[in-house]
C-alpha cells in the first residue's frame, strides 16, 4: 500500500485562520485537513469553516474526546454545521478517565453511526481500543508510534477488519525555528504515564516516532506511507500563524 497524506493541525487556530489555510491544503493535493479539538480549540466549528472555501478536501476532527463531548452533542453539531458528511470524518477517542473507556467510545461509535452519514474513526494507543476502532468503528488513528510499530498495528487490524481505514499522526517539524517546539511538546506527552507505558513497550524514545527535520521527513515518510492507509503529518511550526502552516504546506506537498 502507499498511503495517503494528509495534515493535521491545532484546533485553536479558530475557524477564520483553517479558512484561509484549508484552500492551500486542498489545491496542494493533501488527502484531508485533520483538526485537533480541546477545550480551547473547537475542531468542527474549524472543519465547517474549512468546508465552505474547499470542494472535495476531507476534513477530519483528530480527535474529540467523548468523555467531554458526548455522541448525542457530536451528532447534533455535526447535524446543524453544514459540513457534507460525505466529506467528514469525525476521529473520537476516550479523553482523560482511563474507567470505562473501551464501553465509553464503543457506545460513541454505535450512537455515531447510528445518526450520522460520517465515518468514524478511534483514537487508539492500547490493542483493545485499536481493535474495538477496527471492528466498530470505519478505522482507527493511531499516534505517537515509529514506522514499523504502525506496520505491524496495521497489518493486526486489516487481518481483522479487512476494510478499516489505519491512519497515523506523525508529528513533523521542518523549520528549524519549530524545533523547540517539538521537542517541548514530545517531552510533555513522554511525561504522560500512558504514553510513557506504550513508549517503553515499543521500546523506543518519543523521539523516534517525530520528523524532527525536512531530511528526516523525506527520508522516514515513505516508511510510514508503506505501513498504513492515511498518513497525517501534524504541523508543528514556529507559532501558530497562517503564513508559517501555509509555508509548512507548501514544502510538504505531495
Amino acid at each position: 500500500m502507499t498511503a495517503r497524506v494528509s495534515i493535521g493541525v491545532a484546533g485553536t487556530l479558530g475557524p477564520e485562520a483553517v479558512a484561509r489555510l484549508a484552500p492551500a491544503v486542498e489545491a496542494a493535493g493533501f488527502a484531508a485537513l485533520w483538526v485537533n479539538d480541546t477545550p480551547d480549540g473547537d475542531a468542527l466549528a474549524a472543519l465547517a469553516a474549512a468546508a465552505e472555501v474547499t470542494d472535495r478536501l476531507i476534513l477530519a476532527t483528530g480527535v474529540i474526546p467523548v468523555d467531554r463531548r458526548s455522541a448525542d452533542t457530536i451528532a447534533r453539531e455535526v447535524l446543524t454545521s453544514g459540513i457534507p458528511q460525505e466529506r467528514l470524518v469525525l476521529g473520537i477517542g476516550s479523553g482523560v478517565s482511563p474507567k470505562g473507556a473501551l464501553a465509553r467510545v464503543g457506545d460513541a461509535v454505535d450512537a455515531l453511526r447510528s445518526e450520522l452519514d460520517a465515518r468514524v474513526v478511534v483514537g487508539a494507543l492500547g490493542p483493545k481500543m485499536r481493535m474495538l476502532g477496527a471492528e466498530r468503528a470505519d478505522g482507527v488513528l493511531l499516534n505517537w508510534v515509529p514506522a514499523l510499530a504502525a506496520a505491524a498495528q496495521s497489518a493486526e487490524l486489516h487481518a481483522a477488519s479487512a476494510d478499516t481505514r489505519v491512519c497515523v499522526y506523525v508529528r513533523t517539524a521542518i523549520d528549524p525555528a519549530a524545533s523547540a517546539r517539538l521537542a517541548a511538546e514530545t517531552a510533555r506527552y513522554a511525561s504522560y504515564p500512558n504514553y510513557a507505558a506504550n513508549f517503553a513497550r515499543l521500546g523506543v524514545d518519543a523521539t523516534e516516532t517525530t520528523f524532527r527535520n525536512e531530511a528526516e521527513l523525506r527520508e522516514g515518510l515513505p516508511a510510514y506511507r508503506a505501513a498504513v492507509d492515511e498518513v497525517v503529518l501534524r504541523a508543528i511550526t514556529a507559532d501558530d500563524g497562517v503564513d508559517a502552516l501555509l509555508d509548512f504546506v507548501a514544502r510538504t506537498a505531495p
